[in-house]
Parts: C-alpha cells; sequence; structure tokens
C-alpha cells in the first residue's frame, strides 16, 4: 500500500536495490511539516524480494553529525543518496551535503559501510588525484552502478525555464554564477552548460575520479529546441540502470512531477530521451492533462525484482515540498521501452480488500477546479492537502467541488460506509469507476471529528473509489470504514 512507510514516516528521493534476497531503499529523510529539505538523519528500509508490503526500518544508520561539514553545532542536511556494491564486498553510499557550514553545489562524498543496512561511517569527499573537490557541472543528487566492476558516478541540476535569448543570457550567466558560486567565466565554458547531468568514472577507492566529468544529457537551457527531450529535459534526481545490455538513465525533468527516462548502449555517451515513468499528479497518464494531485517534486528509479519491474517515487503532503513519502508502482516494459504507469493506493501489492477502516491520508488523487492551474505546492489554503497535525494524519483544505480518489479496492458486496469529517458542513457523493455512484452523505457543521453511516448500493469487484465534496465552506476529511 503507498505510500510503502507508516503515514508518520516521511523518506523521498527514494532509490531502490536488490542484495541478497532483499530490496533496500535508500532515501533522504524529511519531517512532517518541515521548512527545508531533508532535515533527519538518513534511514534505511528493506523488504524481502518476495513480499514488498513487508518492510522493515533499520533504524538511523548514518547521521549528520558524521558528515565533516557539520561543526560548531551546525548540522548539514543529506540530500538524495544512491549505494551501491562495491568491488571489496562493501557498501557505498553517496550522498550531497547542504546547509550551514557548506556552498551551494559543493563536495559530494561518500561513507561505507560492511551490510547494506550500514551503519556507514564517513569515508572520503569525492575528489581528484591531487585530492582537490570534484565540483565540475553542478555536484547534486548522485547516482551509482558497478558495470561490471567499473564503477560510474552520474548527478547533476538544471532548470526549468530556458534562458537563451540575447536579452536574458548576459543576466542569467551573472545570476546563476552569484547562485552556484561559480565564476562567470566557469559558468560560460562549461559545455553544453553547466546545467547538465554528468558522469564520471571512479577509481578502485571508491572516491577518487579517473578522469574529468562530462555531460550526458541536457538540461532545458542546451536541449534542442522543439525536441521531445526539450520538453522533458534534466532537472534533478539523477539515477542509473542497467537491464538487459541497455543502460537507463532516470531523472526528474524541469516538469518538476515526473520521472522520465534515457537510455543509451554506453554509461557515458549517447543517450536519447525515450519517455515518462511516472508523474506523481498523473500528468500524461494515457493522455491525461489534468492534475490529480498536487504536482511537486519527484525523485526515484526503477527496480527489477523477482523479474519484474517497479518504479520507487515519492508523493508531497502537508502543502510542502519538504514532507514527501516514498511510494512504488509496478511498471510495465514493452520491446525494452516501460510504459507509464498511474499513481494507486494499492501500490507494489494486491487490490485492498474492501472492508474495514481506512485513513483519508493514503488518497492517490487529491484535486479541485483550482489544482490544474498550481505547478507546485505551498500555494496557500484554497488547495486540498494531505495533512499531520496534533498526531493526526487527514485530509484539510477540501473545499466546494474537491475529490479524494483511492485506487484499488477488490468490492464484494460492503453493506455500508462510515465516513469521518469535519468543517462547515454540506454532501459527499461516493462513487467508482466511470461515475457510478454507490451512496452519497449528508453531514452538518461541526468542529470536531462526527462520523456518518451510509448504505451502499450493490458493488463487486476490483474499483477505485472515490468522495467527491459539495460544502458550504472548508471541509476536513478523516477516515472511511467499509462494513
Amino acid at each position: 500500500m503507498n505510500p510503502l512507510f507508516p503515514l508518520n514516516e516521511y523518506v523521498p528521493d527514494g532509490e531502490p536495490h536488490v542484495f541478497g534476497d532483499r530490496v533496500y531503499l535508500y532515501g533522504s529523510h524529511d519531517k512532517a511539516n518541515g521548512d527545508r529539505f531533508c532535515m533527519d538523519d538518513y534511514t534505511v528500509w528493506s523488504a524481502p524480494v518476495s513480499d514488498l508490503t513487508n518492510w522493515t526500518c533499520h533504524g538511523v544508520t548514518y547521521k549528520k553529525s558524521q558528515d565533516p561539514r557539520s561543526r560548531n553545532g551546525k548540522f548539514v542536511d543529506f540530500y538524495a543518496p544512491d549505494c551501491v556494491r562495491g568491488n571489496d564486498g562493501k557498501y557505498y553510499l553517496y550522498y550531497f551535503a547542504a546547509g550551514p557550514n557548506t556552498a551551494a553545489f559543493g563536495p559530494m562524498a561518500v561513507a561505507v559501510a560492511d551490510k547494506p543496512e550500514g551503519p556507514f561511517e564517513y569515508l572520503s569527499d569525492i575528489k581528484y588525484k591531487d585530492g582537490s573537490p570534484v565540483l565540475k557541472y553542478l555536484t547534486n543528487d548522485p547516482a551509482v552502478i558497478n558495470d561490471n566492476g567499473r564503477i560510474w558516478l552520474y548527478y547533476g541540476w538544471g532548470l526549468g525555464r530556458d534562458f537563451r535569448n540575447k536579452l536574458l543570457k548576459p543576466l542569467y550567466n551573472f545570476v546563476l554564477s552569484k547562485l552556484c558560486k561559480r565564476t562567470v567565466k566557469n559558468v560560460k565554458s562549461t559545455k553544453p552548460s553547466i546545467l547538465s547531468c554528468a558522469v564520471v568514472e571512479l577509481e578502485e577507492d571508491m572516491c577518487t575520479v579517473k578522469g574529468e566529468p562530462k555531460a550526458v544529457l541536457d538540461s532545458v537551457t542546451s536541449a534542442k529546441k522543439g525536441t521531445e527531450l526539450y520538453n522533458h529535459a534534466f532537472y534533478e534526481a539523477a539515477s542509473i540502470r542497467k537491464f538487459n545490455d541497455t543502460y537507463y538513465l532516470i531523472y526528474s525533468s524541469g516538469r518538476n512531477n515526473e520521472l522520465a527516462y534515457a537510455t543509451s548502449k554506453y554509461p557515458d555517451r549517447d543517450f536519447e530521451y525515450k519517455g515518462v515513468l511516472i508523474s506523481n499528479s498523473d500528468l500524461g497518464y494515457k493522455g491525461n492533462k489534468q492534475r490529480k494531485a498536487p504536482a511537486g517534486t519527484i525523485h526515484g528509479s526503477v527496480e527489477q525484482i523477482n523479474g519484474k519491474y517497479y518504479v520507487f517515487y515519492h508523493r508531497c503532503t502537508n502543502n510542502t515540498d519538504f514532507s514527501r513519502q516514498a511510494c512504488a508502482e509496478p511498471i510495465e516494459m514493452i520491446n525494452g521501452e516501460f510504459v507509464q504507469t498511474e499513481v494507486t493506493t494499492q501500490g507494489v501489492g494486491k487490490s485492498l480488500k474492501a472492508l474495514g477502516e481506512y485513513s483519508a491520508a493514503l488518497c492517490c488523487n487529491l484535486y479541485n477546479s483550482k489544482t490544474k492551474n498550481v505547478q507546485g505546492n505551498g500555494h496557500g489554503d484554497d488547495q486540498p492537502n494531505i495533512a499531520y497535525r496534533r498526531g493526526e494524519h487527514f485530509v484539510t483544505a477540501i473545499t466546494d467541488g474537491t475529490t479524494v480518489g483511492f485506487k484499488y479496492f477488490d468490492f464484494d458486496n460492503p453493506k455500508y460506509m462510515e465516513v469521518t469529517v469535519r468543517g462547515q458542513g454540506g454532501s459527499i457523493n461516493i462513487t467508482t469507476a466511470n461515475g457510478n455512484a454507490i451512496a452519497s452523505i449528508i453531514w452538518e457543521k461541526s468542529d470536531g471529528w462526527k462520523t456518518y453511516t451510509a448504505k451502499l448500493r450493490q458493488i463487486k469487484g476490483v474499483q477505485p473509489l472515490f468522495f467527491t465534496f459539495a460544502s458550504k465552506g472548508r471541509a476536513d476529511f478523516k477516515s472511511f470504514t467499509l462494513l
């Protein structure tokens, strides 16, 4: 079920890897209602490859205090890690540190452990042979692969806007130099753009580069206009996989709600855009052009587990980009290319049993008439969002016309439904596929939670479930129970 972990866990930027008979998920660690990215120490979660619904938390595996940049009572924040098994059998965790005592886009770093779940110990920053840090291109979101003994490190950051015109370009170079703590000369001389996805090979010590990094995928600032890559250009969140004889470079595009990918027969060149894996607002899925959930940052990857492919990603909660939760879906590959999949509550498991209580915070769809015009999160109280307050999880800021959706349930004619809500009062229309109405509820104004019961029309089979609110004002939705 999505999210993968308990509702009070916020693990975005997930990188799944199979080591032995378990799949491990390495990710950042957000706070509920946090005010910046990645505020907590790293944790590692794992599940048996035979049961992707049975996750175990291995606790804190690498503390911010262990990074040498954390000092004087100020701890850095750990961004988007990735892990690889080295040729020596040890496990290497690559990450980027940001915040106090760091420069923007400063050195990447690596920690090492004897076991995939850690605990990890700081090893080194990523460096040249002379000991100087690797800073070519923008050092963000490292990804790593052991390719038959050769270790390749990918990283980078881009922009979602194209500034390539005569009026904006000089100003753009100056502003970018200030933002990224690079000289204007460095910005101009880094080709095709400092805003690219880059790759470099590592030495056996897992921290020294063999040569100069080079760009392998364009951001919108250098992609050829009018191409599919330009429309889905590299932004951040590089991840690398190899399936059969093909390399899959997975990344978050400049649209900032989708995981896209490019492929090549080589690890360090000739990557071509191929398509979208998933959007956390379902944009593009089967031609959909309306946001079905709050659009926001996305980061993840694909892993082959027991012969099947799964895409791991995160969703945004609490009306912010700083409280993100791990999710996963099955994804189909046809002739070497992935088919975009949809976000669900069901996730990697079987269809949910249409019996018992479910938190409204498990919804996979959440939208109203205004959602389609909103690109990100934190845009005011008129946007419905998944909330956590005073120890409770619920959907808040529901206004007239808001739909809260769940996919998918296996129905066997439940008789009744209980719905727990509060707010200004109104009605709820409960439907399944194709708008098939199965119940409606009238609810009264209340400052506290109140539960209402409705008799259900007959329904069988696997179906989505939608709650559409007609409200006199704001409403909160806590849970529903099928009886």
